[in-house]
């Protein structure tokens, strides 16, 4: 049973556009601007606000132009390369430094050479310095594939613990995607949420040894998840990158070969070339004055200090007292002059739970969606966020040209490290999943080392949950596997000509606070009823709302909660979903009267009743004072005379009854058990058919819900809310009973499918 349940839940998962890590946007630019501009050499590096993309070409071309998390990256013109080799043959291969350069050490060596050596060695040294400077064009089993300089300086000259690093597909992805990040002059670099033992404590360390290397009067700073990882990390891997550097890459260190502190580059290595081949330029010898240091773990680290490059690895395992968040705002200033960026970072983790660091990471990583700036241009946090499943850069399933193997083949492929693959990333990780389902702990540490999606890489521990966890996590697994695009639609809501009370209109926009994945006919929309001097819903019959409120604008220092709102249909017959989730908003906007008139446009938009919690009444209020109190439901546990004036008057129900917390949590169990994950037993539909709940913010806070600490959890009240108005039948008064008596159950979450405890 479980086996079948499994494969019903990766059915969606299967069917992702598992190639696509990147789109090749066809026809973004006119062609005939791009032949005009590549004829010029005028493309410059950086963001073309023109024509929305960042070029990372060096050389005035471009060629393709890469979408990547929504960053549009235009890279060099293609050229045309040739191969004796056969198109199977054609891979990334290493190439050793020639003997006789070898054994030169430094620059000075070089110049005590003879004219003929020079004369023999200079061309090579020459085109070494366009690849780092240009980046490098092979031919990948036929196709001309491009990375960086930086991707080529740890393909060709760093040595990792393994030997030369492996080109993986994903790494030249990721690269590029870095590449992004240090020309756009809005970026404060990338945010990179990994899988483990993807190298990227290698690709960061080679990074600042490049950048080390060929910047003037500069520092490059190492934080880590504690100053011993930090410290490891400069004395394991940067500081062997830069010894093993040739010569014509590798300055005069100042001090010991092997330092623990602190890397000092004194005198530089020359840009050789064929014109200064002879020369040994005096002012050269002025040195870079450029170090590489590592910092201990706080939040005030490298406070007040100036940064050419800040490492930041594993930023998602800062437990506490350590705060990621609060050392990004401290160290975020060590990049910048004013409003100019000098500085980048290239941090990059994976995820500890959430309440070891996770948590903190995990709004980083969201405040860097490049898709959502401000009105500067940047993201929240001033980074670039990437996100590369764990299929496209597992150990073990890359072929010989870098590309990942997915899915079983049909015949033996040989993998990069010259072994014959012969299972799939996928149907490794499914079985390891599978094997897993009855240890939930371990199942949600694996998810985190090695996520496809991102709420995988952000998997909570298990705990004792309120709620049945297996049916949760299925609707949160099936949902990543979709195009959530084509099932929720993102927007926000305004007055037809910015005329209050006369006619809401819905207008989806990618900024708007409202996500919905129902849209009601036109005959539906704005169904008020005008009865007694009141508008009231008309289409109270079709669904309901339920709201968290909030009273004050400002945020008070370690609170201020999101305002709530979510819509749930009815069981109806008219066109429209039935006992299903279609509004989710969760925000705070500037002040919170644009929270009460959102609120208020989506109840007359779709015609339908709210309730929400009376402690605090500014929402009611602001309901009643437009004439909309027909639209707050009344606490449905009590007759209308038993209501207090207060009551009457608002609508609303407390937050303070024991019986109400009880009956709000009991609501939400019914309904996931209903409407949530697969139902096994098929009492509600057939056990192949996955829920309908789309909104994963809510599914998370489900998850997490902790029945004695309410406040942190927006989501669940106001869903929980609209679930109660939904039923409010259930919980009308009985004759001769003051209370309502709800028998709650509680689960054990150990088990492959959550168990019911023994009440």
């Amino acid at each position: 049973m479980a086996q079948i349940q499994n494969q019903k839940l990766q059915k969606g998962l299967q069917n992702q556009d598992q190639d696509k890590l990147y789109v090749v946007l066809k026809n973004f630019i006119p062609q005939n601007v791009i032949a005009t501009k590549n004829k010029a050499y005028t493309w410059k590096p950086g963001y073309n606000e023109k024509y929305d993309i960042v070029v990372i070409s060096q050389n005035g071309t471009i060629g393709d132009i890469y979408e990547i998390n929504g960053l549009k990256i235009a890279l060099p013109k293609t050229p045309t390369l040739k191969s004796t080799k056969k198109k199977d043959d054609q891979f990334w291969s290493t190439s050793d430094i020639p003997k006789e350069l070898s054994k030169i050490q430094s620059i000075f060596q070089w110049h005590n050479t003879t004219p003929n050596f020079k004369s023999k060695w200079v061309e090579y040294i020459e085109t070494e310095f366009d690849k780092r400077e240009q980046g490098y064009w092979f031919l990948n089993n036929g196709q001309p594939t491009y990375i960086t300089g930086t991707h080529y300086m740890y393909l060709q000259w760093t040595k990792i613990d393994v030997g030369h690093p492996d080109f993986r597909e994903a790494n030249r992805i990721f690269y590029i995607y870095w590449e992004a990040s240090k020309v756009d002059k809005r970026s404060f670099g990338m945010c990179y949420l990994k899988i483990r033992r993807s190298g990227f404590s290698f690709m960061g360390s080679c990074e600042g040894v490049n950048t080390a290397t060929i910047s003037k009067d500069s520092r490059v700073g190492i934080l880590s998840k504690s100053g011993s990882d930090a410290k490891k990390m400069f004395t394991d891997k940067v500081v062997p990158i830069s010894n093993n550097y040739p010569f014509f890459f590798k300055p005069i260190q100042d001090g010991m070969d092997k330092p623990k502190t602190e890397l000092a580059y004194r005198v530089p290595a020359s840009k050789i070339t064929k014109k200064n081949m002879y020369l040994v330029d005096e002012q050269e010898l002025e040195g870079l004055d450029t170090t590489i240091d590592w910092k201990n773990t706080s939040d005030n680290s490298y406070d007040g200090e100036k940064l050419q490059l800040l490492l930041h690895d594993e930023s998602g395992k800062w437990e506490r007292p350590e705060n990621i968040l609060n050392n990004w705002r401290v160290t975020k200033t060590c990049l910048r002059l004013g409003s100019k960026v000098i500085g980048k970072c290239m941090m990059g983790s994976t995820s500890n739970a959430l309440d070891k660091g996770g948590r903190n990471f995990k709004s980083l990583f969201e405040d860097s969606e490049c898709m959502n700036r401000n009105s500067n241009g940047q993201t929240k946090s001033g980074l670039y966020n990437l996100f590369v499943p764990m299929e496209w850069n597992m150990e073990g399933f890359i072929d010989v040209y870098g590309m990942p193997v997915f899915k079983t083949p049909a015949k033996p492929i040989k993998g990069i490290d010259g072994e014959m693959i012969t299972q799939g990333a996928i149907d490794y990780w499914e079985n390891e999943v599978e094997s897993l389902k009855s240890d939930p702990d371990a199942l949600n540490e694996f998810y985190r080392q090695f996520p496809r999606s991102e709420s995988h890489a952000f998997r909570d521990e298990s705990k004792q949950s309120l709620f049945n966890l297996t049916k949760i996590y299925q609707q949160i697994d099936y949902n990543d596997s979709l195009i959530m695009q084509h099932h929720v639609t993102q927007g926000g809501f305004h007055w037809k000509d910015g005329i209050k009370d006369s006619k809401v209109i819905w207008s989806p926009n990618k900024r708007g606070r409202f996500f919905v994945t129902y849209i009601p006919k036109a005959s539906l929309q704005n169904n008020v009823i005008e009865r007694g001097g009141q508008k009231r819903p008309g289409n109270e019959h079709l669904g309901s709302f339920g709201c968290d409120s909030y009273d004050i604008s400002g945020v008070v220092v370690g609170k201020g909660s999101n305002g709530s709102l979510h819509g749930l249909t009815k069981f109806n017959m008219d066109d429209a979903p039935s006992n299903e989730f279609f509004l989710e908003y969760i925000a705070r906007p500037q002040t919170a009267e644009i929270f009460f008139e959102e609120v208020l446009m989506a109840c007359v938009f779709y015609g339908m009743p709210i309730l929400c919690e009376n402690n605090k009444p500014r929402l009611l209020y602001h309901f009643k004072n437009r004439g909309y109190r027909g639209y707050c439901l009344n606490r449905p546990d009590k007759k209308y005379n038993k209501l207090s004036k207060t009551e009457k008057e608002l609508g609303g129900i407390p937050n303070s009854s024991e019986d109400v917390k009880q009956s709000h949590a009991s609501a939400i169990e019914s309904y996931i058990e209903k409407h949530i994950g697969l139902d096994l037993d098929e009492n509600y539909r057939d056990k192949d058919i996955m829920g309908s709940m789309y909104f994963q913010r809510t599914l998370e806070d489900w998850a997490k819900f902790d029945i004695n600490n309410r406040t942190r959890f927006d989501a669940a009240i106001s869903s929980g809310l609209a679930i109660m108005s939904n039923q409010k039948h259930l919980y009308t008064p009985i004759q001769k009973q003051s209370k309502i008596s709800i028998n709650f159950a509680r689960y054990n979450n150990k088990s492959s499918v959550s168990q019911l405890l023994k009440r």
